[in-house]
């Protein structure tokens, strides 16, 4: 899980490039979570740089929930993300926060 504001451009099939801002809300190596304010079609590809680090994804859903419309991706080959590369500034680690304390 994360937070981070990103610029993203995407093209939908029919080919027409669109930009927006999106709250990129959690993370994996194959693939992640987008918030938007508007829809984008399944099947269009989009991209974002971080940090240095262009990544380039399909997307695989795009539902409307209460405050937005949720963006789910997956990641192109050779776009694959790694927290070494790119560590969006608001990261939680669920496994970091499941592992017990040591004293």
């Amino acid at each position: 899980m994360c937070a981070d504001m990103i610029r993203v451009r995407w093209m939908p099939p029919s080919g027409k490039f669109h930009r927006a801002t999106a709250l990129l809300e959690d993370i994996s190596a194959s693939g992640a979570c987008l918030q938007m304010e508007s829809p984008v079609p399944e099947g269009s590809i989009i991209r974002w740089s971080s940090d240095g680090q262009e990544f380039e994804a399909f997307v695989r859903y795009c539902k409307y929930r209460d405050i937005g419309y949720f963006v789910g991706i997956e990641f192109r080959e050779g776009s694959k993300w790694s927290a070494h590369a790119y560590a969006p500034p608001h990261l939680l680690d669920l496994k970091y926060l499941a592992e017990p304390r040591r004293k």
